[in-house]
């Protein structure tokens, strides 16, 4: 029996192995479920760009030449936007604002402009400008501490590409001649080439390049096709034609399966294609355990065309909505008026369920050309000017967010949650520029959330777990996010290849800091609530609800099951394992337990 990885923890290596012609990969898992087919290997996309001097006379004539090509560029966008509405689902919306970010970038003063500029000053050829603009853009992306926001730079690589591509008259490879069942695979995926392809047609996909956090892992999960990334010695590994098994789940690619090997890939796929017709049924169904304890169930949102999703999949409310996608590809700040048009759209969304709206989460470096001389870029940005702190030391950037918040919260329930909390005061500075905020809307006029919405923490740093009982005499309601707490409590940043091992969230410390701040709400009587990785991971659930919460945020994939872990579930047994667990000084000791406990006390559907 294979053990299922959560997409994105695999280490990236390759590791071919032979039995009677069987060679396997591994690399990331970034979008769960079994691909059987084809291969299909598309030569690499790289293109070849030659710099030459452009003569002082013919440099009108060049920029000419590379305004057609952005122009050429946007209608190709353009055609992939209508081709994307014919797309069923959430991948639709997904590829909508990928592509709708792409035409802002070819309309864009700051990049457009700045090709432009190197084209006349550096008298050189449209193709070597465009390159190089991007390249110092993806530069400065690749810098920054957040991996959702280092992700962005490959979205400008590919608008670049673009623009070369029809300087040079090279266009993207179509799939559309495959046979169905065709399994992808290259040097890279971007998320324009998931457009080209059908569901139907192309069972899934697997790369040399990308990363977890990519548009392109978001779309292959959009569109339900099992994808594996950053494979080491791909190319050159599968030929065109070869038997090629997708295991998006495990985060591996069999070339060539023995008998034994397919057969058990086969029944893997039918039993996955039983459970998720199963768990399409528990929609409207309440996540009460067996022995009758309710738990509120709600989802992660990154943008708001994730709504439809949440209220697809049963979703009780959004338990945290970053608001950083308001903030994205852009130079200067979103304006009040703005903010509250998105987070409106939202809360009218969601039809009466409650919202929980995070305000800014990202550091200082990754908006400084928006405000200017005002930042500095921290030698640690994990530990500096960031998120509430950076919010607190730009009151217009914080009172133009809870202006936005106040107003949108006049359409349907509310929360505000504060990023990154370590003292009272900092709760306490908030909440005065909330009521402050709220009088002048008032003066004017506006309509706003009455009575003021309720002001959360988050619990993500080991300061604010030790320091919960301070903080629930100041706060409304706790939100743990476990991925932070993990990190910071241990020293360990998942994105560092050489440590990510070590990241574990069965930690002792890390589980005690949790039961800490879990028992410290439940003393003020104030809700809490778990938004990190474990929440939409059944095999912690028993453990979470053991140590007394009642309110998981999840991803949207993630809800259904653990529903139905949730409804398979002893709470009286799971506390029991829980305070056994609680007992207990060795990471590997713990796993065992909540492992066996999970063998054992598997239920639902």
């Amino acid at each position: 029996m294979k053990t299922e990885k959560p997409a994105g923890t695999a280490e990236p290596r390759a590791s071919p192995a032979s039995d009677q012609g069987q060679r396997v990969f591994e690399g990331l898992a970034v979008s769960p479920g079994v691909a059987i087919g084809t291969a299909y290997v598309r030569e690499s996309g790289d293109l070849q760009v030659v710099e030459y001097q452009v003569a002082a006379g013919k440099i009108e004539a060049e920029v000419q030449r590379f305004q057609e090509a952005v122009a050429r560029s946007q209608r190709q966008v353009g055609k992939l936007q209508s081709k994307a509405k014919r797309i069923h689902g959430t991948a639709a919306e997904e590829l909508g604002f990928l592509l709708e970010a792409h035409i802002q970038m070819l309309k864009s003063t700051s990049l457009i402009g700045g090709i432009k500029r190197r084209i006349e000053s550096d008298c050189c050829n449209a193709e070597a400008a465009v390159m190089a603009e991007i390249g110092e853009v993806a530069k400065n992306f690749a810098a920054m501490d957040d991996a959702y926001l280092r992700s962005r730079g490959q979205e400008v690589r590919e608008v670049g590409l673009r623009i070369v591509r029809n300087l040079i008259r090279t266009t993207y490879s179509s799939f559309g001649h495959l046979a169905p069942g065709s399994i992808v695979i290259a040097e890279e995926i971007t998320p324009a080439d998931t457009a080209l392809m059908d569901p139907q047609q192309i069972a899934g996909f697997a790369s040399v390049l990308g990363g977890a956090e990519s548009h392109t892992a978001i779309m292959a999960r959009s569109l339900g096709l099992p994808a594996v990334i950053g494979v080491t010695g791909l190319i050159g590994g599968i030929n065109t034609g070869d038997t090629v098994i997708i295991d998006g789940s495990g985060g591996r690619i069999i070339v060539e399966p023995t008998a034994k090997c397919l057969s058990e890939y086969e029944a893997e796929q039918r039993a996955l294609a039983r459970e998720t017709k199963s768990l399409t049924r528990l929609r409207d169904v309440a996540a009460v355990t067996r022995d009758g304890v309710e738990v509120v169930l709600q989802a992660n949102l990154e943008l708001p065309r994730e709504v439809g999703q949440a209220m697809a999949v049963g979703a009780q409310g959004v338990g945290l909505l970053r608001t950083e996608f308001m903030f994205m590809n852009r130079e200067d700040l979103p304006g009040e008026d703005e903010q509250y048009q998105a987070l409106a759209e939202i809360v009218t969304g969601m039809a009466g369920r409650p919202v929980t709206v995070r305000t800014l989460d990202i550091g200082g470096e990754k908006i400084s050309s928006a405000l200017g001389e005002h930042m500095v870029e921290s030698l640690n940005p994990a530990l500096g000017l960031r998120a509430i702190r950076l919010s607190l030391r730009e009151r217009k950037l914080l009172d133009a967010q809870l202006a936005a918040m106040l107003r949108a919260g006049a359409h349907g329930p509310l929360r505000i949650l504060l990023p990154m909390i370590s003292t009272v005061s900092e709760v306490q500075d908030v909440r005065q520029a909330m009521v402050a905020t709220a009088k002048r809307l008032r003066r004017r006029g506006v309509e706003i959330a009455d009575p003021l919405p309720p002001l959360g923490v988050m619990i993500e740093i080991p300061g604010a777990a030790l320091a919960a009982d301070a903080l629930a005499n100041v706060a409304d309601f706790f939100a743990i996010g476990s991925n932070d707490l993990t990190m910071y409590t241990l020293a360990i940043d998942r994105g560092e290849e050489q440590v990510a091992h070590l990241y574990n969230p069965l930690h002792p410390a890390v589980l005690r800091l949790i039961q800490f701040s879990i028992q410290a709400a439940l003393r003020a009587r104030i809700p809490i609530s778990v938004c990190g990785e474990i929440a939409g991971d059944p095999r912690f659930t028993a453990l979470i609800l053991g140590l007394g919460v009642r309110e998981l945020s999840m991803t949207v994939n993630a809800l259904p099951r653990v529903k139905n872990r949730i409804l398979g579930l002893d709470m009286q047994a799971a506390t029991r394992r829980a305070e056994v667990i609680m007992d207990q000084y060795d990471s590997g000791r713990i796993a065992a337990l909540l492992d066996d406990f999970n063998e054992l006390g598997v239920g639902g559907l």
